[in-house]
C-alpha cells in the first residue's frame, strides 16, 4: 500500500515526467477452467446466458473493471471448448429474457459453428427464464430442456419508441433537424412517424420475425411445421409444460438430470463437470451463483419490470427478441 501511494505522489509530483501511465483497475484475466464436480477424463462444460443479451460489455459489481459482453465471453469460451480434445458435451444453462436482435444472431451462429466443428452434443438448459431471444439461442442446440418450473416462449420482435414532442411543447422546448434526405431522421422522437416510415419499419420486423420463425422452425422441423410454428409465435410466453405440449422443448428435468442424460447419451460412465471464469472468481457446484462475476453467474431477473438499464428507452431505435412485459 505504501509503494502504491508513493508511486501515485511522484506522479503528480513530477507533472513533466512523460508516458507515465498509472491503472488502479485490476487486469481482465483470460478464462480458466473450474470443476464443478465429477471426475475422470471426459469434460462436460456448462456455460451461462444470464440477463440480458447484448454486446454491452458487462462490469463487476462494484462498477471498476470492465469485462467482455455476453457475446464476447461465448465466443472465447467456445473457442477455448473447441482445442481441448477432453470436451465431451456442452449445456448452455439459460436465465435471460432475450435481447437485441443481432447479439442473440450471434451467440446462435457461434454454437452452430462450435457443433459444426467440434461434433459433441450441445444441450440447451433453461433454467428460470428463456424468452424470446434466449429462446433464440437455445434453438441452436439438439436438444432443449426446461426445469418443471421455467419459463419460455415470447418468440416474436419489438421495436419501442418514446415520442417527447408533446412534452418538449409544454415546457417551451423546440427541436430543429437538419438533414440531407426526407428519411434520415426516421425513427426520431422529436416528431410523429409518417404512415409510410411505419410500413418501413414493420417490413423491418416482419423481416426478422420471418428469420426466428426459420431458426426455430429447424430445431423443431421434426415436430412441428412452419405454419405451427407461426401460431405458437405471436409472442405469448409457456410454462414448461406447456411448451413440452407444444412441442417447442424436448423434455422438463432439473440441472443434475439433464446432466446424467448427457453422461448417458454419450455412454459415459464417469465425467467432469467443467466450467470457465476468470481467476479469482469461486465456483462450488453447478448451481452455484459466480458472485465475483456479473458476466457468468445467473443475474437476478424481475419477471414484471427486467433490468431498465440494459434495454434503452431514450432516442433511436433497436430490434430486439425480448419479453418486456
Amino acid at each position: 500500500m505504501r509503494n502504491l501511494f508513493f508511486v501515485l505522489f511522484a506522479a503528480f509530483l513530477v507533472p513533466g515526467c512523460a508516458g507515465m501511465n498509472v491503472s488502479l483497475l485490476p487486469e481482465t484475466k483470460p478464462l480458466v477452467e473450474t470443476v464443478l464436480e465429477g471426475s475422470g477424463g471426459p469434460k462436460l462444460l456448462l456455460l451461462d446466458i444470464d440477463g440480458v443479451i447484448s454486446f454491452k460489455e458487462e462490469t463487476d459489481s462494484l462498477k471498476l473493471r470492465r469485462l467482455p459482453s455476453k457475446v464476447a465471453f461465448f465466443r472465447e469460451a467456445l473457442l477455448k471448448a473447441e482445442a481441448d480434445p477432453d470436451i465431451a458435451g456442452l449445456i448452455v444453462r439459460i436465465n435471460s429474457p432475450g435481447g437485441s436482435v443481432a447479439a442473440s444472431d450471434t451467440i446462435y451462429h457461434e454454437i452452430m459453428d462450435f457443433r459444426e466443428r467440434k461434433k459433441v452434443p450441445v444441450y440447451a438448459f433453461i433454467m428460470e427464464l428463456g424468452a424470446s431471444g434466449a429462446y433464440y439461442v437455445a434453438s441452436a442446440a439438439d436438444r432443449i430442456v426446461a426445469s418443471p418450473t421455467a419459463i419460455t416462449g415470447s418468440i416474436g420482435v419489438i421495436a419501442m419508441k418514446f415520442s417527447v414532442e408533446g412534452l418538449f411543447a409544454k415546457i417551451g422546448v423546440s427541436e430543429e433537424t437538419y438533414k440531407s434526405g426526407a428519411k434520415k431522421d426516421f425513427w426520431s422522437p422529436f416528431r410523429p412517424s409518417t404512415e409510410e416510415e411505419k410500413k418501413m419499419l414493420q417490413g423491418i420486423i416482419d423481416g426478422l420475425f420471418d428469420r426466428f420463425i426459420a431458426v426455430v422452425h429447424d430445431n423443431r422441423q421434426k415436430l412441428l411445421t412452419e405454419r405451427e410454428v407461426r401460431t405458437l409465435a405471436d409472442g405469448r410466453i409457456f410454462t414448461a409444460e406447456e411448451a413440452l405440449r407444444a412441442k417447442l422443448i424436448d423434455g422438463t428435468a432439473y440441472l443434475d438430470e439433464t446432466i446424467g442424460a448427457m453422461k448417458k447419451d454419450l455412454k459415459l460412465e464417469t465425467a467432469k463437470v467443467v466450467t470457465y471464469s476468470r481467476p479469482k472468481t469461486f465456483t462450488s457446484n453447478i448451481y452455484s451463483e459466480y458472485q465475483g462475476e456479473a458476466l457468468h453467474g445467473p443475474q437476478v431477473i424481475n419477471l414484471i419490470s427486467i433490468n431498465a438499464g440494459d434495454v434503452p428507452f431514450a432516442p433511436g431505435v433497436r430490434f430486439l427478441y425480448l419479453w418486456q412485459p
